[in-house]
């Protein structure tokens, strides 16, 4: 059998790359960016599904608080994303990932979502949206919209890791052993 043909053979036709890196792209965009409601959509059932809020009304509430984001920035995720994904996923499932479908379209933004959580990320977005701040000295409210953004994102990330590590830790009485009286 080819290394084509290998089942976790990664992408290594440029047309396909692109065509696939454009449907990424137009996918996430989708759900991001393209409007203010669907932004506050997509927000609000992230804040849903990582259970960082107490119930549909509060995310709902927090994510109209969340400033938007220039789709210059969101291009560029997107496009480190894309990035990854090629590094790293084998050709056949990205082929089921760009297949078109509702579902297959969720899961990519959800591994997009995922992906914008990595320490990695949260490094690269805090520097990010510092600098987009910083490119605009005559308007003060954009530093002070991206400083809120960057402290979003890394309160986000902080109370991620909490859950993680409490989802992770013994429960009370399990995993202890029987203590002597």
């Amino acid at each position: 059998m080819s290394a084509d043909a290998a089942s976790g053979a990664l992408v290594a036709n440029a047309e396909l790359k692109k065509a696939m890196r454009a449907h990424i792209t137009e996918v996430v965009m989708a759900r991001v960016s393209i409007d203010e409601s669907r932004r506050a959509e997509a927000l609000r059932d992230y804040l849903a599904v990582t259970q960082a809020v107490a119930d549909f009304s509060a995310a709902d509430t927090l994510a109209m608080m969340v400033p938007p984001l220039m789709p210059s920035l969101y291009r560029r995720w997107i496009g480190m994303f894309a990035d990854r994904l090629f590094e790293t996923v084998p050709q056949s499932q990205l082929e089921i990932l760009c297949d078109g479908s509702a579902e297959n379209g969720g899961a990519l933004t959800l591994a997009f979502v995922m992906f914008l959580e990595s320490a990695r990320m949260e490094k690269q977005m805090a520097d990010d949206l510092r600098a987009f701040g910083a490119s605009r000295p005559d308007d003060p409210q954009q530093d002070q919209l991206a400083d809120l953004a960057a402290s979003y994102l890394r309160a986000r990330v902080a109370k991620l890791v909490e859950k993680d590590a409490a989802k992770s830790a013994p429960k009370s009485g399990k995993g202890k052993p029987p203590t002597e009286n």
